[in-house]
């Protein structure tokens, strides 16, 4: 009795090294082939990303890079989900910075961390916000990553409108069934008008940032941080932020 419970744990740990080995192994070749393919995407974009290429650059058969995407939209797909989960995580340590500031402070701080992301990062923002990738649909496994700026956004409107409440723009009539829909899809708890403007800052916002990335400010702003900090304290009140 005594001897086989000696022998169990040697016997379930020796096959385990191995395949912890392999599983190591597997996660630094995934890694190397993004490396790989995001450093194609800066010299010739999304739309020519060839998995050929990858394996030619990292010496491998094309054949053994099919085993870990067996696709280019797969190889697409996965560096598309990294690059919104390193530009959402990016905008929640920024807030988490500033939890305990004022909603102005906070929204300030998100989309400052956007636009430095995007700065830092231009062929992956490019990947995401710039142009489609022709003949390449995203799945749903992009959604939650994507949305993670956008809810951190709503989150900080929700704790104002709670707290100590939200400045109300009124609705034209026209746009009253459609505000009603974004607001029971986006945040039932927040009232249409918030919802609205709060979908135009949103946009507004990677309209800022597009434009600074993609060169359209140049010989325009010149003086860009403090331009881009002056546009987004404008969104904020557009959305009803009032208090610091």
């Amino acid at each position: 009795m005594s001897s086989s419970t000696h022998d169990t744990p040697g016997a379930a740990g020796t096959p385990s090294t191995p395949r912890g080995a392999r599983a190591r192994a597997r996660i630094e070749v995934t890694e190397a082939i993004k490396d790989e393919a995001r450093r194609q995407l800066a010299v010739d974009g999304a739309a020519k990303l060839s998995l050929r290429a990858v394996a030619r650059e990292l010496g491998m058969v094309s054949s053994a890079l099919y085993r870990y995407f067996p696709s280019r939209d797969d190889l697409l797909t996965a560096l598309i989900i990294d690059a919104y989960d390193s530009l959402g995580e990016t905008a929640e340590t920024a807030h988490d910075a500033v939890a305990d500031a004022g909603p102005v402070r906070r929204w300030t701080a998100v989309c400052e961390a956007v636009r430095a992301w995007a700065l830092a990062h231009p062929h992956e923002y490019a990947l995401i916000y710039g142009s489609p990738v022709p003949g390449y649909t995203a799945p749903r496994t992009t959604v939650p990553p994507a949305a993670r700026v956008g809810l951190l956004l709503v989150r900080i409107v929700r704790d104002a409108h709670r707290g100590q409440g939200v400045a109300k723009t009124p609705l034209p009539t026209e746009l009253r069934t459609e505000a009603e829909r974004l607001a029971a899809d986006v945040a039932p708890d927040l009232p249409p008008e918030v919802v609205a403007v709060l979908v135009a800052a949103w946009a507004e916002l990677y309209g800022l940032v597009g434009f600074e990335v993609f060169g359209q400010f140049n010989r325009i702003v010149e003086d860009r941080e403090p331009f881009f900090r002056h546009a987004v304290a404008r969104l904020a009140h557009s959305v009803g932020l009032v208090h610091g």
